[in-house]
């Protein structure tokens, strides 16, 4: 069995007796022989948290990460539970008169169970303060080790230095039964996470690993090769292993179908002693006398094909399963990113662990690759049709035609499901190929280089110096993606550019043709998967998005709530279908219409375009109408568009006055942009002097400084006083002030001043330009001055006093009330050579 295997953390430390995952965050939670508890962050490998447990070692932990706990087990007999967010000690309490070995919690329910080396095993339940709800006796030595049934949480299993394995329900305080499972003691106990099989593994000091069938009672496998006391056992929940530690410092791992040893890791940290398995990922972290590792297994991708006809295929380790898309009823009624329901059936096995599923072009034929080999399946019956040696395989456009990387520096093409002879790819042997690719061209990829071959005479059509991690065909055979790790390229393929080559006997080069391709598009964005849908390109990103490429220009079609992985797409669903990494299927919308009108517009052919335009969904029209703005056709856009906003940008983009004047007329009283969407229509109407309807704009929009500048500007008396009395409606004193001042109502505005406490202002005003305001303004002076009598009294009136003015006041007055009552507004010329003195005095005066 072939699976990488790839060791992310390596962390020194004391010895490490327990481990445990968090469920979500990325955390390694371990227990000490020292007394402490510390938290990793597994993806980094810091220490983010350290817990001072107790002075004697910590021999079980776990998290409880409903509460945001964790429970610990110590030699001082006590079990004690922390908030791990806050390091708030919830409880501690002593649970045995014994050492603690071990612990485990339930799935669902609020109870802790642990086992002892006073020989019992006890329930505790949170939820009733921690009280012991029962005690399970039987045992005659160590409890080691628990383990809770996930085909039927209410029953349980421990391991036994007695050299047993009993079965528990949690209600009854002794066993169900009892497997003497070793010779020597039983250290651990597992269940196999399936359905399929009800089995369980052990270990034990006689330096064995067992696998068990729980119902028959009966030993399925013994599993010798470690060569000391073996401390732990597990089935993997995702790959075909069982993964086993000892004492002699050696991590195995065996095949679970077979039972024989696939691989050795040993990281020189001497004994190891505890396992913790990452669900969410294929990782599991073991913990040694001098530290802790994390190892990661193969991919976390799921192995999965989907032909044309939405035909689902996918394998969970050996099984292959079936389902199909078409039986999804009322898609277009399904919610966008809902989980969707399938039933699927198993349709057979292979005989190899799959790191790859492939569907040829017609949908006939499946190809499963991994450890090593190849294995070609018929789809509908799933019989073997061709297999052999190869770590790549890629299917030529025709499904007759295929090639089998057998090696990184050999090759094979198949036709008929023979092997061709006479014709064979130029140049390979060369150079280490890493994969080959399907597509219209025979792809493949190494270090740094991208090769394409022709299908037929095996002659290199272009070698491109990139490094890439995946080549993705279009079905028209004109596109390809090349994906690299932080970005991804289109190319096109110009057969002709090609042919034309070839047909005139050019000489073709190590290089290939260099016109055979052409770039259309370069887009700095991470791609996990991607698909074809003609000319469109959709793609998932590495910032959970789903997107799709046209035209060189990328849009989203949905932000990820989760890592999905890009399935296909149903044109009768008008949807794009993605899984996740169990397989559970889940759904987009994407209309195929739209897809072909905006590459129609790409393409200028305008009158295609106008062809479906008719049979676009309402529900996508503005959609299209934004993808028209980018592409400058802001006329058609606002043809299309049915978002008011939209329209009324476009209408101003484009000058179209009208349309933004009878949309804005149609909208409702109760729309919060109304003001805003006026205002800025006002704006536009004045850039091309239409004053008419830049002043019902700005009165609508309550513009009142901009309506009083383009009154002002327009010469209008009694629209300026119209504004000014309802700026002073409105409290808008200064603005009602400017436009009196502006529209020559000097008396006004000397009223306006005193009516708003502003009495020495309105009496300077009303001294240099409106004598006969000048009574009223100073008294409402004196009164804002009644805090100080003495100032107030000083404050001369010129009608009162006229002797402390200069000569010419009493003429200058009469003079003054002559021009206004003539209808003028007054000159203020009158009063000009008063002005000095008058202020003078009151200046003194204060």
């Amino acid at each position: 069995m072939l699976f990488e295997v790839n060791r992310k953390l390596l962390s020194r430390s004391e010895r490490v007796k327990a481990v445990d995952f968090h469920p979500t965050e990325p955390w390694l939670l371990t227990g000490l022989y020292n007394g402490t508890v510390n938290i990793y962050n597994h993806e980094t490998g810091a220490i983010i948290k350290t817990f001072e447990i107790a002075e004697v070692p910590v021999r079980c932990v776990k998290f409880i990460a409903r509460k945001n706990w964790f429970v610990a087990g110590s030699d001082d007999f006590h079990l004690r539970v922390f908030n791990y967010n806050t390091h708030e000690k919830v409880t501690a309490f002593e649970a045995h008169p014994d050492y603690i070995r071990c612990l485990t919690v339930h799935p669902t329910a609020s109870i802790v169970l642990t086992g002892s080396d006073d020989m019992t095993i006890k329930a505790w339940d949170w939820e009733k303060g921690w009280r012991n709800i029962q005690i399970y006796e039987g045992h005659t030595h160590y409890i080691m080790n628990l383990a809770f049934n996930p085909k039927d949480t209410n029953t349980f299993a421990s391991a036994c230095l007695d050299r047993t394995v009993k079965m528990w329900s949690i209600g009854a305080p002794t066993a169900n039964f009892t497997m003497d499972c070793h010779e020597k003691g039983v250290n651990y106990v597992e269940f196999y996470p399936g359905t399929d099989k009800p089995y369980l593994v052990t270990t034990g000091d006689d330096k064995t690993v067992k696998v068990w069938d729980y119902l028959s009672k009966s030993c399925v496998q013994t599993m010798e090769g470690h060569t000391n006391n073996v401390s732990f056992a597990v089935f993997h929940p995702n790959m075909p292993v069982i993964v086993s530690g000892s004492e002699d410092g050696t991590i195995k791992m065996w095949n679970s179908g077979t039972y024989r040893i696939e691989n050795t890791l040993s990281y020189s940290l001497e004994r190891a002693w505890c396992i913790a398995l990452h669900k969410g990922a294929n990782e599991f972290a073991v913990g040694f006398d001098e530290g802790v590792v994390v190892v990661k297994l193969g991919r976390d991708d799921p192995t999965f094909s989907m032909d044309p006809s939405g035909k689902l295929i996918f394998t969970r380790a050996h099984s292959v399963l079936s389902t199909s898309l078409q039986s999804i009823s009322s898609p277009s009624s399904l919610s966008d990113g809902s989980l969707i329901p399938l039933s699927p059936k198993e349709i057979g096995s292979t005989e190899v662990f799959p790191t790859s599923l492939t569907h040829s072009p017609n949908g006939r034929f499946v190809t499963v690759v991994g450890d090593g080999e190849y294995i070609i399946y018929t789809a509908l019956a799933w019989r073997n049709k061709a297999f052999g040696n190869g770590v790549s395989f890629a299917w030529a456009p025709d499904s007759n035609t295929y090639a089998v990387l057998e090696t990184r520096m050999k090759m094979k093409v198949f036709k008929s499901f023979k092997e061709r002879t006479g014709v064979g790819m130029k140049g390979v042997g060369g150079w280490s190929m890493d994969a080959i690719h399907t597509g219209t061209l025979l792809g493949a990829r190494g270090s740094g280089v991208v090769m394409f071959w022709d299908w037929e005479s095996g002659e290199i059509v272009r070698r491109i110096d990139v490094d890439a991690k995946d080549i993705i065909w279009s079905g028209s055979g004109t596109l390809v993606a090349i994906v690299t790790e932080e970005s991804f390229f289109v190319l096109r393929f110009d057969r002709a550019a090609y042919d034309e080559v070839v047909e005139e006997g050019g000489e073709i080069t190590d290089e290939g043709v260099e016109d055979a391709f052409e770039v259309v598009a370069e887009v700095n964005e991470v791609v996990k998967t991607a698909k074809w849908v003609g000319d469109c390109f959709i793609y998932t990103t590495g910032t959970k998005r789903l997107c799709y490429l046209l035209g060189g220009e990328s849009y989203t079609i949905s932000p990820l709530d989760t890592t999905l992985y890009l399935l296909g797409y149903m044109p009768a669903h008008n949807r794009v279908y993605l899984v996740d990494k169990d397989v559970k299927l889940f759904s987009y919308p994407l209309s195929l219409t739209v897809v072909e009108y905006q590459t129609a517009v790409l393409r200028d052919d305008m009158d295609a375009a106008a062809e479906l335009l008719p049979s676009i969904p309402q529900d996508q029209l503005n959609k299209v109408a934004r993808f028209l703005e980018a592409r400058e056709h802001k006329e058609l856009a606002l043809q299309i568009t049915t978002d008011p906003d939209h329209k009324f940008d476009l209408s101003l983009s484009l000058s179209d006055l009208d349309t933004a004047l009878s949309l804005l007329r149609s909208l409702p009283a109760s729309d919060t942009s109304l003001e805003s969407k006026w205002s800025s229509l006002g704006d536009q109407a004045l850039a091309v002097f239409r004053f008419d309807l830049a002043r019902e704009s700005f009165t609508r929009a309550n513009d009142l400084q901009a309506l009083m500048l383009l009154l002002l500007a327009m010469g209008d008396r009694e629209g300026l006083g119209e504004l000014v009395r309802r700026a002073e409606g409105e409290g808008l004193n200064n603005l009602a002030f400017v436009g009196r001042w502006e529209g020559g109502d000097v008396g006004g505005a000397v009223d306006l001043l005193v009516r708003t406490g502003r009495g020495a202002e309105g009496a300077l005003l009303a001294r240099t330009y409106a004598p006969s305001h000048v009574p009223k303004a100073l008294e409402a002076w004196k009164a804002d001055l009644k805090s100080r009598p003495k100032i107030a009294a000083s404050v001369a009136n010129p009608a009162e006093n006229p002797e402390v003015f200069e000569e010419g006041w009493e003429e200058a007055l009469a003079k003054e009330e002559a021009l206004l009552s003539e209808g003028g507004n007054g000159s203020g010329n009158a009063l000009g050579s008063l002005a000095g003195g008058g202020v003078g005095v009151l200046v003194d005066a204060e």
